[in-house]
């Protein structure tokens, strides 16, 4: 079992209001780190306590903490943000989470009912294979040869990945950027993460799910189709799906302020006006 203090292993970052009576979680995708929330984050850092963390694997996490058998699956990564919020001594915050991060959250709030107030979930999937009677987007073949091009030649495999996930060609620092994150990871740590991400299937944990939801999804992300957060929605209790003008995988880095009109939305029911923010977070680093 890893010993390490929660807050050092994934680099938990504390930012916004300290005073708020509300706080808010912020868990990110494959490839990217916590700065990948910097504009959506500061923009609510007036009304929120702000937590941001590196999952194990990722980012400034503590290297020594990524164990293979801990992370083959989504569990490990759930038990991490159950020992950062109980570290933190957090009680109905709102979790943000992006792609894989928005299945852990949605994993978390599944699992501990009652825990956390609403669940904001952004290019979510439980599922990438395609099944009988659902599209995820992705055949078998797809993921061999992907598992293969990570093995053999994973830079250039980043390299192209990054731009077809994040779009918006006319921002190709967008993906520069995220090919850099991606290629921080090694190469055999970021196949173990892609095989739990490609390989998981939480259709059944999705209907258990009994908290406030917004899923949110860009126009067109190559990597989940419109028809699993049609499917999301539609299997989740009570949940809203906010459509935005968006493209790309990362809206959340793409377009920020579309991310923050739709959270804004559903948290206080209105939206903010789009003013410019500064890049980065205030805030202390927990170490």
């Amino acid at each position: 079992m890893n010993k390490l203090d929660p807050l050092e292993r994934n680099n938990v970052t504390l930012a916004g209001n300290p005073q708020a009576r509300r706080a808010m979680v912020f868990v990110h995708g494959f490839g990217t780190d916590q700065r990948a929330w910097s504009t959506v984050a500061e923009s609510f850092g007036e009304d929120f306590s702000l937590v941001l963390l590196d999952n194990v694997g990722a980012g400034q996490s503590e290297p020594a903490a990524f164990q293979q058998s801990r992370y083959l699956n989504l569990g490990g990564y759930v038990s991490d943000l159950f020992e950062v919020c109980d570290a933190l001594l957090l009680q109905d915050a709102i979790l943000v989470g992006h792609s894989v991060g928005a299945m852990i959250c949605l994993l978390a709030a599944a699992r501990r009912p009652g825990r956390f107030s609403r669940l904001v979930m952004i290019g979510a999937s439980p599922r990438y294979l395609d099944d009988e009677g659902y599209r995820g987007g992705f055949a078998e073949a797809d993921l061999k040869a992907l598992y293969q091009e990570v093995s053999l030649r994973y830079s250039e495999w980043a390299d192209a990945f990054a731009p077809a996930a994040m779009g918006n060609a006319d921002k190709p620092q967008l993906a520069r950027h995220f090919a850099e994150t991606m290629k921080s990871i090694p190469a055999d740590r970021a196949l173990t993460v892609l095989c739990s991400i490609f390989q998981s299937d939480h259709r059944a944990d999705v209907s258990t799910l009994d908290i406030p939801t917004l899923v949110i999804q860009s126009q067109d992300d190559p990597a989940v189709p419109l028809e699993v957060a049609e499917y999301l929605h539609q299997h989740i209790k009570g949940s809203r799906l906010a459509l935005i003008n968006a493209t790309g995988h990362l809206p959340h880095v793409s377009a920020p302020y579309e991310v923050v009109a739709a959270m804004s939305e559903f948290i206080d029911g209105q939206a903010p006006s789009p003013k410019p923010m500064s890049t980065g977070l205030s805030g202390r680093r927990s170490n």
